[in-house]
């Protein structure tokens, strides 16, 4: 099955923020982008509100409560406990939990999961209880222990960070090395027991080879790059093309 499509909403969310004015409507892009064939939206709120608003939340789970009852809604952050009484209040299908200082402008790596097993432990079980998907954020190295650890505390997924992958988009000798990494490091999951997603960075042009490596790969969360090319091509549009990038026959 081809992997799934979830549109974040953040960088939509932070052009919006530049005026205190409601456009470019969050909601009414999300409403685009599950219209024209993605299976779910994806937001990150950070504490100081930069992109994401704590006040969007709500109106992005009735949408899809109300509209798209197929989709899924996936939030993603540090498990700090604001975030978790969000989760808590908003319910979202996913819980995408990242190692993130809050001054991050964005995340940039994947768990240190013989650090955090502990903290990793708690928060897990906890989500866990609500009844949700947990994904841990992951590095591309192959690390079979590190793996272990994720699937250990509880998780269903890991996602892994393609920043570099996407960084590397003008030397194709240097993506092919880290497609075959992150190949590696999905082998091992699935392996473990445990599904993959993938997100940062990602674009119409490197997602066929990564989908070719992972043909198992469930879903990628795709936000910066997709909403540059709706800029050029109009989010219906955008969406369209990453779902057909993602091996999605439209």
């Amino acid at each position: 099955m081809p992997a799934k499509l979830s549109v974040n909403l953040n960088a939509i969310a932070m052009l919006r923020n530049r005026r205190d004015l409601p456009w470019p409507s969050v909601t009414g892009l999300g409403r685009i982008a599950l219209e024209a064939g993605a299976s779910g939206l994806t937001v990150h709120p950070r504490p100081d509100q930069r992109h994401i608003r704590f006040s969007d939340l709500a109106p992005i789970r009735a949408l899809i409560d109300a509209e798209f009852p197929g989709a899924e809604f996936n939030m993603e952050g540090f498990p700090e406990e604001g975030f978790m009484r969000l989760v808590e209040e908003h319910r979202p299908e996913q819980v995408t939990l990242v190692p993130d200082d809050p001054a991050q402008s964005t995340s940039d790596h994947g768990w240190d999961f013989r650090r955090s097993h502990d903290l990793l432990a708690t928060i897990v079980g906890r989500l866990k209880r609500l009844g949700l998907r947990v994904s841990l954020f992951a590095d591309g190295e192959p690390d079979r222990e590190a793996l272990k650890i994720a699937r250990d505390v509880g998780a269903d997924r890991i996602e892994l960070y393609t920043g570099p992958y996407g960084g590397c988009h003008d030397d194709p000798a240097e993506a092919a090395r880290i497609v075959a990494l992150l190949g590696e490091t999905a082998d091992i999951a699935f392996d473990l027991g445990l599904d993959v997603n993938a997100g940062h960075d990602l674009t119409v042009a490197n997602l066929p080879a990564l989908v070719a490596r992972i043909p198992r790969l469930a879903e990628v969360s795709i936000g910066h790059g997709l909403t540059a090319d709706a800029l050029e091509y109009g989010m219906a549009e955008t969406v369209r093309r990453f779902c057909r990038a993602c091996g999605q026959d439209l």
